[in-house]
């Protein structure tokens, strides 16, 4: 990706740790566009859906060889870039896991599968490159090292120009930092949701390392459209939550009221308050917000210009602490 100060969508870029790249503060995150966890999605809206974040100046593109059992989501991007420049947009994608029959998840780390995986991706994305490539999870039958090794290789041969991990632990990003040219890690992260905080974003801090987060608006919860009455059906992935059910789901919803206040109070809608605020927190370097057809694009792409004041912080944080520890589900 070139360097340059801004993105077209007027947000400042910021570096990629210590890789020499920039990548902007807003990205889509491409999981929900597989349609492998939510109803109604078709390849027309998931290409449009891309489409939208790219005509909105969301130029940071994060997908994986798993979201969709066939490659949906890499298929998209790749159709909503046709006649478009490739030159201002950072594409990110992940190896490491794929579907078997079934619907069963399998995580893979062998050097070989990384390689096939990626080789495939290109095909899916219609491009020479990667700007980011991740493992997208350890695999536990497979050392760490051997398949960092394998990405580094991948680096040198110019397939991919950076290097990340996801949904990993502090010991596992020390290990990748030591053995490879590590410059991101992604991880879930939101108001509700910050035990990052404690010892990730400190140790990617000190070694250079960007830290991108997922699930900001926690799966819809935080964009303020739930109510009381809320419930899902079992083809949506949200229903498996604790924090989406019972009195926790609840107890959330009594902290959405305290941000909803404070973004009405600025003119906000809730969800670019918290988009800007979650791009604000110390160490977070870019942040993926999900979408499932362009109006939700459109909506989310305005926290590029939105700003918190003082008091709208301190009512959140305030907020934060009486909601106390949420019952969640991290990936490991």
């Amino acid at each position: 990706m070139a360097i340059s100060t801004e993105s077209p969508g007027g947000a400042r870029l910021r570096p990629l740790g210590s890789s020499g790249l920039v990548i902007a503060p807003f990205g889509l995150g491409c999981w929900p566009l597989a349609g492998m966890t939510r109803e109604g999605i078709s390849p027309e809206t998931a290409v449009a859906t891309v489409a939208a974040a790219l005509d909105a100046g969301i130029t940071h593109l994060d997908t994986a060889y798993c979201y969709g059992a066939e490659g949906e989501s890499e298929r998209a991007i790749a159709q909503a870039l046709v006649g478009r420049s490739r030159r201002n947009v950072f594409l990110a994608s992940k190896c490491g896991i794929h579907w078997e029959p079934g619907r069963r998840q399998c995580i893979d780390g062998r050097p070989a599968t990384i390689r096939r995986e990626v080789e495939e991706s290109l095909r899916r994305l219609r491009t020479d490159r990667l700007d980011l490539l991740y493992l997208h999870a350890p695999d536990p039958q497979i050392p760490l090292e051997d398949s960092l090794a394998e990405l580094d290789r991948l680096r040198r041969e110019g397939v991919t120009l950076s290097i990340g991990v996801s949904n990993v632990t502090s010991g596992q990003i020390a290990i990748a930092a030591s053995v490879c040219q590590l410059s991101a890690c992604q991880m879930p992260f939101n108001m509700l949701q910050r035990e990052i905080e404690h010892d990730i974003v400190p140790l990617c801090t000190k070694n250079g390392v960007a830290v991108i987060v997922y699930w900001p608006l926690m799966k819809g919860l935080l964009a303020g459209q739930m109510t009381r009455d809320t419930t899902f059906p079992t083809s949506d992935s949200r229903h498996k939550y604790p924090m989406f059910n019972g009195e926790e789901f609840q107890r959330n919803l009594d902290f959405v009221e305290v941000v909803r206040r404070e973004a009405g109070r600025l003119g906000l809608p809730i969800a670019d308050l918290v988009l800007a605020w979650t791009a604000e927190q110390a160490g977070i370097t870019s942040v993926l917000f999900g979408a499932t057809n362009p109006a939700q694009v459109v909506t989310n792409a305005a926290g590029l210009r939105a700003t918190l004041d003082d008091e709208a912080r301190r009512a959140i944080a305030c907020g934060i602490a009486e909601r106390g520890p949420v019952a969640g589900r991290r990936p490991v």
